[in-house]
C-alpha cells in the first residue's frame, strides 16, 4: 500500500509518503509558500521512500476547513496528480488531522476526547470534537463553523484536550468548556504525516474518491457564498 498525502489547509505546508508501512514525510511554515514548495516536498519524498509515482494507491489531502486559497491549492494538486495516475482520492477532515497529532504527540489517554478548533476569522472558529479510539479520533457529532461563545462540547465523563489555533480565542469561550480542558495546545496545524495515517484508515474503509468528485470543505461557503439576486 503506497499513499502519498498533502496538507496546505492552513499556515503549514506538508507532504507525506506511506510505503512499507513507513511514513516519509516534510513539513514546513510558509504561508504565502505553498504553491512554490509542495510539489519539490513531493518529489523529494518519492525519491526517499524508493518508490515511482506510477506505484501510489491513492492520493490523499487535507480537505478542511482552513485557509480558502490553501484549501483550494491541496485540492488542485490532489486532483491533478490523481488524474494524472488514474488513482483514487482520500479526503480527510484538517480538523480530525490535528486530532491525530494531538493523540500521537500527547498521548491522549484511550476513550479521552479533543476539542480542536481553528482561527476561522471574522470573529469565529471552526470546531471539531473527537475520541480517541484506538489511537485514531472518531468525530463526535459534526464539525461547524460558529462563534467562540457558542462552542460546546458532550456531556459526559472524559476528560478533554484541546488543540488548533482557534484556542487562542478561549478567553471568549464558554467558562465551562475552557475549564474541562486537562491540557490546550493551540500551535498545532495540520501535518499530511497525520493525513496520512488516517487515509490508510479511511482506505481499509474503502472511503475514497473519484479525482473528479475531491472537493475542499469550508463549512461557512453557504453563508459567506451566497449568490446576489439576479446573478
Amino acid at each position: 500500500m503506497n499513499l502519498l498525502a498533502v496538507d496546505t489547509s492552513a499556515e503549514g505546508c506538508s507532504a507525506a509518503v506511506l510505503s512499507q508501512g513507513q511514513i516519509f514525510s516534510r513539513f514546513t511554515l510558509a504561508p504565502r509558500g505553498h504553491t512554490r514548495l509542495l510539489m519539490p516536498m513531493v518529489r523529494e519524498l518519492l525519491v526517499e521512500s524508493k518508490i515511482a509515482s506510477s506505484e501510489l494507491n491513492a492520493v490523499a489531502f487535507a480537505c478542511g476547513p482552513g485557509s480558502f486559497t490553501g484549501l483550494r491549492i491541496a485540492t488542485g494538486v490532489a486532483q491533478g496528480l490523481a488524474y494524472g495516475l488514474d488513482v483514487p482520492v482520500v479526503p480527510i477532515s484538517s480538523l480530525a488531522a490535528v486530532a491525530a497529532q494531538m493523540i500521537e504527540s500527547q498521548q491522549v489517554p484511550e476513550g479521552a476526547s479533543i476539542a480542536v478548533a481553528f482561527d476561522a476569522r471574522m470573529s469565529e472558529v471552526y470546531w471539531g470534537c473527537f475520541e480517541n479510539v484506538a489511537g485514531l479520533p472518531a468525530l463526535i457529532g459534526e464539525e461547524r463553523v460558529c462563534l467562540p461563545g457558542d462552542v460546546s462540547i458532550p456531556p459526559g465523563p472524559t476528560s478533554w484536550y484541546g488543540a488548533g489555533s482557534g484556542w487562542i480565542l478561549q478567553d471568549q469561550m464558554p467558562a465551562t468548556v475552557v475549564g474541562d480542558m486537562v491540557q490546550i495546545n493551540p500551535a498545532m496545524v495540520p501535518h499530511a504525516a497525520d493525513v496520512v495515517r488516517l487515509a490508510k484508515q479511511a482506505w481499509d474503509e474503502g472511503r475514497h474518491v473519484l479525482a473528479a468528485a475531491a472537493r475542499p470543505v469550508y463549512l461557512r461557503d453557504e453563508v459567506t457564498w451566497k449568490k446576489l439576486p439576479g446573478r
